[in-house]
């Protein structure tokens, strides 16, 4: 296998960015993250967005029945969110951020997933405030267990 001039210069102007991305996990070697949505969910979108720009590899489904995707998944009703998304066998429900999935894949804790029920003003997609207040949940794979607080986003300072 040879590597021609473009790609060896494509790599090397992408290697300092790829570097400041953080820990190797958060990248799309993490694996696929396959997202369920509304075709319409502008926040959908920008969450995409942002799980891409953090280096993972998205794919996105649309799909105008999202409680059949929520039923699939095993989603429970109380912890619903506007999307559905898969990473490594990890559910992820709404509007997790970042750092709660790198917290995730990092200590890979025999959970079924993570949710952020609803769509909480500020959270990643819903505008990013860094004076946004929400918890994360953590689900277990034991069906009817109580959901816990996996991770708590709180304003800085």
């Amino acid at each position: 296998m040879s590597i021609r001039r473009r790609e060896f210069l494509a790599g090397t102007l992408a290697a300092p960015f790829l570097v400041s991305l953080g820990p190797p996990f958060a990248l799309a070697s993490a694996g696929r993250m396959v997202i369920y949505k509304d075709p319409l969910c502008g926040c959908c979108e920008s969450w995409a967005a942002a799980m891409r720009a953090a280096g993972f590899a998205v794919e996105i489904h649309n799909e105008t029945d999202m409680t059949a995707i929520k039923r699939r998944f095993a989603v429970p009703a109380d912890m619903e969110a506007c999307h559905t998304a898969m990473l490594d066998g990890y559910l992820i429900e709404g509007h997790v951020p970042l750092e709660a999935i790198r917290q995730l894949m990092a200590g890979r804790p025999d959970i079924a997933g993570l949710a952020v029920p609803g769509m909480p003003a500020g959270s990643l997609g819903m505008g990013d405030d860094p004076q946004a207040s929400y918890d994360v949940y953590a689900l277990s794979k034991t069906a009817g267990a109580m959901p816990t607080v996996f991770y708590s986003v709180r304003p800085a300072g």
